[in-house]
């Protein structure tokens, strides 16, 4: 008889470990299978008692959601707008990141207190002072920022930027201070000490960042339906364009849910390896 190890778990828990695994994929796929099965399925189908195994399937809510709404409109202005925030976020906490990781200055921790603290407040709270500045600066400067896709980005900006800075702080400074040292031996100055030795030491946790400000943009509901107008609707106002006043279209619905779930989810399955490491780096010091 092969000895067992006595390291190795009970037998209790393996089993108990394997009940609540089952039990929690077959909790987060089942809605999975609803959403897919019902966009398979005729509006009728849909409309009527819910099936497990549908009795029709059809492909054609896939195609018909490109001409109910303006989806392919509403899936660029999202591309535009999370990805312009997401990319001024990273640049923006990269350097704030840095300076607060390797200097010391006056108002150090106040800066940090701050920007941790504006992550107290919800998101409402800001809707009418934005709002009420998009506005008022169109109409002093002529720029038209309410209704337009610059109003969402710097919004979505201000969201993601505050817990950016914090994350990435704390992987940098789990980097080694040697390595800035070694960079200005060679000739670099601070700028060139970031670009050429921190950011590619700095992968994973500018991932990590990346994913949750494009996350952040790529979902939001509230602001998008004060911020937008039928020209720069996004995504997640745009869906709500399938429910008319006679009838909601549950199947095409369905469809156009898993179409703009694509571009997260495989964001998140290829780059799940960098975000996991970026998001605990700094956690044991």
């Amino acid at each position: 008889m092969r000895n067992r190890n006595p390291m190795a778990p009970p037998a209790w828990f393996i089993w108990t470990r394997r009940i609540v695994l089952t039990l929690l994929t077959i909790f987060t796929l089942t809605p999975v299978y609803v959403m897919l099965s019902s966009s398979l399925k005729p509006l009728r189908d849909v409309q009527g008692d819910f099936q497990w195994i549908p009795s029709t399937f059809t492909v054609r809510p896939y195609i018909d959601i490109w001409h109910t709404v303006p989806l392919a409109r509403y899936f660029v202005n999202s591309l535009i707008v999370a990805g312009s925030a997401t990319v001024l976020s990273v640049v923006l906490a990269l350097f704030a990141a840095y300076a607060v990781s390797r200097y010391r200055f006056p108002g150090r921790r106040l800066f940090t207190m701050t920007v941790l603290s504006t992550q107290m407040f919800p998101g409402i709270l800001f809707l009418l002072p934005l709002f009420l500045i998009f506005v008022n600066v169109g109409n002093v400067t002529g720029i038209a920022l309410y209704g337009s896709r610059g109003s969402l980005i710097l919004t979505y900006l201000t969201f993601s930027l505050p817990f950016s800075i914090w994350m990435l702080v704390g992987y940098l400074d789990s980097i080694p201070r040697e390595l800035d040292e070694a960079a200005r031996v060679d000739g670099c100055g601070p700028i060139g000490a970031l670009l050429r030795v921190i950011v590619p030491a700095a992968v994973p946790g500018i991932v990590a960042v990346t994913v949750y400000a494009f996350m952040t943009a790529w979902g939001e509901t509230l602001f998008a339906s004060v911020m937008t107008n039928d020209a720069t609707r996004t995504l997640p106002i745009g869906l709500q364009g399938y429910s008319t006043q006679h009838e909601v279209f549950w199947n095409q619905v369905m469809a156009a849910s898993l179409v703009v779930s694509v571009p997260v989810v495989a964001g998140f399955l290829l780059l799940q390896r960098y975000l996991v490491t970026g998001l605990t780096a700094g956690a044991v010091k």
